[in-house]
């Protein structure tokens, strides 16, 4: 597969007699593709029934004229305002019973069936229009599903479409009292006419209803998403997508995933950082203009497994995409520098060293009105190059040298799931204590020992082929998982927090962590403050979560304070009972490779490396040049070697 450029364009925003001089630039510029359209309903369909598609045709043309291919977006995430009054119950509506309204975008519920039929009405449109337009090569539904917390509503739709879904699950009330613990508290239900939504109780809702609704929630983007798939491939054989986020995880990626061809996300390091990324205000001040050095890369290897959901979860994953790549400023972060100059080639390199197809530059010119008119483009609002259309061009031009997109299996597997990312919300036991943060310390620990990463499903029936599996807080283990991990070959390392509850969020008997081949029990588990780490006794300590384990295997890491087990293991297959930081975290991994063959490198602070196929990458994500491995490494400098020879980017 070929590596290529794109950019995100709105010609409905711009005159078009400028429409013909933009795609001479964006394809002089050397770029491939063009997303168009997503936002784009109001002027499609100005009135109910009455659509304006000549336009669209003309901006297609002009695209397409100029050797450009067409992603065409869905515009359901922006419905205009008739739809609002043909349908004015179809707000979303928050945990404290406001309804979501007009006025910005995305707002709408996913349970409501009215705007659900209107959404495909005007998905199948575009896709009678244009399936078989030459130019159109690919499509996205929608835009960003779960963007500003819109997943979950407590609209009256979501109310009557749970019931239906609970009703369809448990088949008879009491066998959901029984699957809840309704006794408790005396909240038996005698009907599903009976269960409301889990907002607005005095104090916690029941665990194991909170952790179903947001199974439902999820079930209904999924729902939403397939219908208006299934309507573009009656029309069309061209690939579909979704652009997901970061660090948005109320639904589940995988099962819409396997609905399409192509995973796409949209990339805001210096955003996210801010926002998204726990750290000290060191960390964030060192990396304010280049980014966490793990948050994005994470995100791509999650996304390359997503885009492997429909073809089973091949070895090395699936099809994937940038679709927006954050070419300056943005204007939504609680703050918002520029980035160090070089970075937006560097961020582009680094998605294609995880085996991006196209990375795509949101967007082609800066707004001058509305919500985004500080959000960088690469060209300013007066049509001037900003500083990301030059980085743009510099990788067009480096693209001739390195065309195709190498992957192949990683000798290291995350197994990431989104059911516990709900269950550690639902049920955290302790401030900080979260599922994806979890994760992310562990996907950080193995970059910082030099390994490639590939992140798998909790769904994933076969291991074969890695040297080293780790399954942090899987709250739940699939028994297809169990009998993987069974059979795996390499080392795996299960905890903390795997395995410790049923599907409905209650503690199963025997005690967890009941994983077959390792005789461990966990007797109780604490939760503590951050500023309170239990020292280990190698080094390094737990934090934020312990679990004591009751075990008659070999102990491979102890308390220093008492000698009570934090680490076992039988053969390959270990149990972690407990939040490593990262010095414990090191010993660990450090360990398990090199029992399996693996080497490992203690890398500088900032310093991160992929190996992609044949080729091998080298990044510098900090502010200052390093010294690594006899070269000398610039800020946002970027080094690889493989079958092509060796080089700078």
């Amino acid at each position: 597969m070929k590596r290529t450029l794109g950019t995100c364009y709105y010609p409905e925003h711009w005159p078009e007699d400028i429409w013909v001089d933009d795609a001479a630039r964006m394809a002089d510029l050397g770029l491939s593709w063009v997303r168009i359209g997503e936002f784009a309903w109001s002027r499609l369909e100005p009135a109910q029934g009455r659509y304006d598609f000549g336009w669209l045709d003309r901006a297609i043309d002009v695209l397409g004229n100029a050797g450009l291919q067409v992603v065409l977006g869905t515009p359901t995430a922006t419905p205009p305002r008739w739809m609002l009054d043909r349908h004015p119950d179809m707000l979303a509506v928050d945990a404290d019973g406001r309804p979501r309204g007009f006025g910005s975008r995305r707002h709408y519920c996913f349970s409501h069936e009215g705007y659900r039929a209107e959404a495909v009405k005007i998905t199948e449109a575009l896709a009678r229009r244009y399936g078989r337009n030459p130019h159109v090569a690919a499509w996205q539904t929608d835009n960003e599903y779960g963007c500003h917390d819109t997943v979950i509503s407590f609209s009256n739709a979501a109310r009557g479409a749970f019931r239906d879904w609970l009703a369809r699950r448990y088949q008879s009330v009491d066998a959901l009292n029984r699957a809840w613990g309704n006794v408790f508290w005396s909240m038996d239900y005698d009907s599903f006419d009976q269960i409301g939504l889990p907002n607005l109780t005095v104090t916690e809702p029941n665990p194991s209803h909170a952790l179903d609704f947001r199974r439902f929630s999820s079930d209904q983007v999924a729902h939403f998403n397939g219908a208006q798939v299934d309507v573009i491939r009656r029309h069309s054989d061209a690939p579909i997508s979704h652009n997901y986020m970061g660090r948005i995880t109320d639904f589940d990626h995988f099962v819409t995933g396997a609905q399409m061809e192509i995973a796409t996300w949209d990339s805001y390091p210096l955003g996210f950082l801010e926002d998204r990324v726990e750290g000290d205000d060191a960390h964030k001040r060192r990396y304010a203009r280049q980014g966490d050095p793990d948050f994005q890369a994470l995100h791509h290897d999650l996304y390359r497994a997503v885009g492997a959901a429909r073809g089973g979860h091949g070895a090395g994953g699936g099809r994937w995409w940038v679709m927006e790549q954050q070419p300056g400023p943005v204007n939504w972060a609680p703050h918002n520098p520029a980035p160090l100059p070089g970075m937006v080639r560097f961020w582009t390199w680094e998605a294609f060293a995880h085996g991006a197809e196209c990375v795509s530059y949101f967007r082609w010119r800066q707004a001058p009105f509305a919500q985004e008119q500080y959000h960088a483009g690469l060209l300013r609002p007066d049509s001037v190059e900003a500083p990301g259309y030059a980085e743009a061009a510099q990788v067009a031009a480096e693209l001739v040298a390195m065309p195709q997109v190498e992957t192949a299996q990683a000798p290291v597997a995350i197994v990431f799931d989104y059911t516990s990312v709900w269950a550690w919300e639902v049920q955290p036991q302790g401030q900080g204590c979260d599922y994806f943060r979890l994760v992310l310390d562990i996907y950080r620990g193995c970059r910082k020992l030099g390994l490639s990463i590939d992140i798998l499903p909790a769904a994933t029936v076969d291991l074969s082929g890695y040297k080293l599996v780790l399954i942090p807080g899987l709250v739940a283990l699939p028994e297809a998982l169990k009998d993987a991990v069974a059979q795996a070959e390499g080392t795996v390392i299960l905890g903390p927090r795997t395995n410790a509850k049923t599907a409905e969020l209650a503690v199963p008997l025997p005690l967890p962590p009941n994983i077959p081949g390792i005789d461990v029990t966990i007797s109780r588990v604490e939760t503590f403050r951050a500023d309170m780490p239990q020292m280990v006794a190698g080094g390094g300590a737990v934090t934020l979560w312990r679990e004591h384990l009751e075990t008659s295997e070999r102990v491979l890491e102890a308390a220093a304070a008492d000698g009570t087990p934090l680490m076992v293991g039988n053969g390959k297959t270990h149990y972690l009972g407990g939040w490593p930081d990262p010095v414990f975290l090191a010993r660990i991994l450090t360990r398990a490779a090199k029992t399996e063959g693996l080497a490992t490198q203690t890398l500088p602070q900032d310093i991160r490396i992929r190996q992609s196929g044949p080729t091998r990458f080298v990044f510098n994500h900090g502010p200052a040049p390093v010294d690594f491995e006899g070269q000398v490494i610039p800020p946002a400098g970027v080094v690889w070697s493989g079958s092509l020879g060796t080089g700078a980017l």
